[in-house]
């Protein structure tokens, strides 16, 4: 069996921020050399998701304001997490959400999707490092 296991590593300047890393993960299946398997994406933050969707900005957008309305940031003495000294409980309930992880079939040495998916790296609490771990095995 071939296995492949990668970090992706972020820096988003924002506090929230959707990034389509399809182009990314495709890589990672191609240098795998996993013909018929597996592809884990995981946000290996609490404060990150990664997600299967469509990349359209105005579904982007939709999201950004519904998870807003769900969780919204402010204000901050709402979350008794923010008791700690931080100020992101709303990103870890935004992130409990849209989930931490995806696994998609890898048919043929490619991403096996449906009609407009798109792997994305979702930010809930940015300005710093963070990583996405992308696990592949097949054959």
């Amino acid at each position: 069996m071939k296995h492949l296991r990668r970090e992706l590593w972020f820096e988003v300047e924002s506090r929230r921020e959707y990034r389509n890393i399809t182009p990314l993960v495709e890589e990672c299946v191609r240098e795998s050399g996993v013909r018929e398997g597996l592809c884990l994406v995981n946000a290996m933050h609490i404060t990150a998701s990664v997600y299967i969707n469509d990349d359209e900005s105005g579904l982007l957008a939709d999201y950004d304001d519904w998870l807003e309305k769900l969780a919204p940031h402010a204000p901050i003495d709402r979350y008794r997490h923010n008791r700690t000294g931080e100020d992101n409980g709303d990103a870890h309930l935004k992130r409990q959400i849209m989930g931490r992880e995806v696994v998609v079939a890898v048919t043929g040495g490619a991403l096996d999707f449906g009609p407009w998916e798109q792997i994305f790296y979702a930010e809930f609490d940015g300005r710093r490092r963070k990583r996405v771990l992308v696990k592949i095995i097949g054959e």
